[in-house]
């Protein structure tokens, strides 16, 4: 079967294919014809503190209060997640290391989908009254051409589109809505270490703004403390690889040469971002491969800026990036990726960045938290009790299969797209760059398919592999015309041996069954406890 359905996506791969190099050799004939017009304790280990603490009948904490569920971080997914279990009844108890505004030059791209999973979770009203921005697709720029990817909601609500915002905004709006509901409580604090019990997590021991130690218990503790996370070592298996860092700027009262969309420059080294988070403000987020940056103190960030990168930048907006660098506000993030690799744990659960990361090219980590959260949501609502941790923990391993539709077709296209997109001296990898642009440009299914898989409004991985393999399809071919000859077929080779070099090492490390045989996987049929 596994067979069948792998030679099935090779043809439809080979068909998308050939129906785009078609596509070309039409529109290349046609421009021929038109005369060529151009286009806690006791122990220690990895966060984890053991306690001979003996459990009563309920957790109950220090000012007397009983909690179903602690949550660690109240950032995109934490405050997301608070507001949810809240409304469904849950005792929340949130702590967070800061919570004033958070300042931060990543997370400030909603893309549809997610904005879909916002409403889904009633949290639709926080883009509003922070001068958020609808987004309604992107412009891709190469070699000074320049082509419009439409998000397609043709489909939809007519409010429905992406969402662009300052992050702090975004999160503060969310942390008030939580904190409206009478069972969810705020606390600024910062978590040390989780408390164990036999195996089994029991809660949280944690330090006060005012520097008091104290500990926290609840049935469930979930882990949603970011990318920076200190305590997922003992609940992930983490593998984080930092392939590039972005630096940031914003630009000011300046016009995008497409308005509400999301712009993304082919550049050299690797690529740029530009896109609007108010109707006075463009971020760019400039992508420097490696882990090192040259230094902003002594000047070398700016001349890197203006040499390398400014050339590169589209001239409607080249006088306001110049603006911005000279301004000197130049902020860095190393960009992270890890695959999700839980260690089931009774009485704890990994959310958010600190579960499972991707390059920020395209955007969807907030997508992915917020569609993680209404499965876990969906998955808990039948409990009334969360106090058989052990059952709870095996019923909950659903959700890493129920979630991965949607995570692992963002994270591989995030993965994928970025290694394609970036600049390189082979041949093979110029021709799958120059491919993948022209694919794009093609319009209808060629752009809407990948698209609508970028927005994580079609998530569904085998559909993004056909895309992939029918983008390197049709470099193959449009290297075989007009005539072939060794060399060409020599490059085309390496092509799809590239191409499978890309994709495939990120397919594993999401889990082929998960990914294309979700039903294969126990788990996936796991119903919730007897009550």
């Amino acid at each position: 079967m596994v067979a069948d359905q792998s030679a099935v996506g090779w043809i439809l791969a080979s068909l998308l294919g050939l129906a785009a190099l078609c596509h070309l050799v039409a529109r290349r004939a046609g421009r021929r014809r038109r005369g060529g017009e151009g286009a806690e304790c006791a122990a220690e280990t990895d966060g984890i503190v053991t306690t001979g603490r003996q459990c009563g009948s309920g957790p109950v904490n220090g000012d007397g209060s009983e909690v179903d569920v602690i949550i660690v971080g109240a950032g995109v997914a934490g405050s997301a997640l608070a507001h949810t279990l809240g409304k469904d009844g849950r005792r929340v108890h949130v702590i967070e290391r800061d919570l004033t505004e958070p300042d931060r030059i990543v997370g400030e791209l909603l893309q549809p989908g997610g904005y879909l999973k916002l409403i889904e979770l009633g949290l639709e009203d926080c883009v509003e009254e922070i001068d958020a921005q609808r987004v309604f697709g992107y412009a891709l720029f190469k070699d000074g051409q320049n082509t419009r990817l439409s998000y397609p909601l043709e489909n939809f609500h007519s409010d429905v589109s992406g969402r662009s915002f300052h992050n702090g905004r975004f999160i503060q709006r969310m942390r008030e809505k939580a904190a409206t509901l009478p069972n969810v409580k705020l606390e600024q604090g910062t978590v040390t270490s989780l408390i164990e019990e036999m195996g089994t997590i029991k809660g949280v021991q944690y330090k006060t703004k005012d520097g008091k130690e104290l500990a926290a218990y609840a049935p469930l503790t979930i882990v949603c403390d970011g990318c920076f996370s200190n305590l997922r070592r003992s609940l992930c298996k983490p593998k984080v690889d930092v392939p590039s860092c972005f630096v940031g700027l914003v630009l000011e009262k300046c016009q995008l040469p497409y308005a509400n969309h999301g712009h993304v420059i082919l550049a050299d080294p690797s690529p740029i971002l530009f896109y609007p988070i108010s109707s006075t403000e463009v971020r760019c987020l400039v992508d420097v491969p490696g882990q090192k940056v040259p230094n902003i103190a002594n000047g070398e960030m700016a001349n890197y800026l203006k040499t390398v990168v400014a050339p590169q930048v589209p001239q409607e907006i080249h006088e306001a990036f110049v603006a911005a660098v000279d301004k000197g506000n130049i902020r860095t993030m190393p960009n992270r990726s890890m695959p999700a690799a839980p260690h089931p744990t009774p009485g704890a659960l990994l959310m958010g960045d600190a579960f499972n990361m991707r390059h920020p090219l395209t955007g969807g980590g907030m997508t992915v938290a917020l569609s993680d959260i209404v499965v876990l949501r969906d998955l808990l609502r039948p409990l009334l009790d969360l106090n058989d941790a052990p059952t709870l923990c095996k019923y909950l391993e659903s959700f890493y299969t129920l979630r991965k539709a949607m995570a692992s077709t963002i994270n591989t296209l995030a993965g994928a797209l970025y290694k394609v997109f970036c600049a390189s001296p082979d041949p093979a990898r110029k021709e799958m760059r120059q491919a993948c642009f022209d694919y794009l440009s093609l319009g209808g299914v060629f752009s809407n398919g990948p698209v609508s898989l970028l927005s994580g409004l079609n998530p569904r991985p085998l559909s993004l592999v056909l895309h992939f393999f029918a983008v390197a399809i049709y470099g193959v071919g449009r290297l075989m015309l007009p005539f072939p000859s060794i060399k060409r077929m020599w490059i085309g080779a390496r092509l799809i041996s590239g191409a499978s070099a890309i994709i495939f090492p990120i397919i594993k490390a999401e889990g082929v069954r998960q990914m294309f045989f979700p039903a294969m996987v126990p788990a996936y049929y796991r119903g919730p406890p007897a009550k």
